[in-house]
């Protein structure tokens, strides 16, 4: 049986890489096997081009020199690890796939069109079967970013009317999909967004 695929998604300093951990936590108590990664990155040629893409001065890279960079990163996160842990049944939980890529690339110099394709040809067209999107105002995000470990810190010095414009790109993914994403309110307490995504995530251990 192939295993299930979930995203979560959201602005910078929207707690998804905690909520990974305790999703994965639950999943596991569950008797699940699951898988947890990111991007870009999560195999050992796709970190390095992370690197490439969150390092640097913030117009280091044009946006379409982005959005190759990160699908090239995703084609080898897809084959290597993505794909074979579906096929093995197990889930895979990612932080950021490629609604990130049409929330930053996108809406700029790339179309949707374009960002689509580069999807299709990057990762055989595969989806995910639920995304969980983080929303919390940009500022707030922006605070807890900077309070934590540098890492992301190309992305991070953006403009304000950057992370505004995300938000939006995200709020419009959500509503032209209604099927595959979740809005999980991020300004909650760790423990009630920890509570939101179980309800939306446990239905599915009792589905085929």
């Amino acid at each position: 049986m192939r295993g299930r695929f979930i995203t979560l998604e959201g602005g910078e300093g929207a707690g998804k890489s905690t909520q990974v951990a305790l999703l994965a936590d639950g999943l596991r108590a569950a008797g699940q096997t699951v898988v947890t990664t990111r991007e870009p990155g999560g195999t050992p040629g796709a970190e390095a081009i992370r690197t490439l893409l969150v390092q640097g001065a913030a117009d280091r890279w044009q946006p379409l020199t982005e959005a190759l960079l990160v699908n090239a990163a995703r084609a080898d996160h897809v084959a290597r690890l993505i794909r074979p842990a579906l096929e093995a049944g197990k889930w895979v939980l990612c932080d950021r796939y490629v609604d990130s890529t049409f929330a930053y690339q996108g809406g700029q110099d790339v179309s949707d069109a374009d960002l689509t394709a580069l999807h299709r040809i990057a990762t055989g067209d595969l989806w995910p079967d639920l995304t969980l999107w983080f929303d919390l105002p940009v500022e707030q995000g922006l605070e807890r970013a900077a309070a934590r470990q540098p890492g992301t810190a190309r992305f991070e010095a953006q403009p304000l009317d950057y992370h505004q414009r995300l938000a939006g790109r995200f709020a419009d993914r959500a509503a032209a999909e209604p099927a595959r994403w979740r809005r999980i309110d991020a300004t909650q307490s760790l423990d009630a967004v920890s509570a939101a995504v179980w309800a939306v995530v446990s239905p599915l251990l009792g589905s085929d």
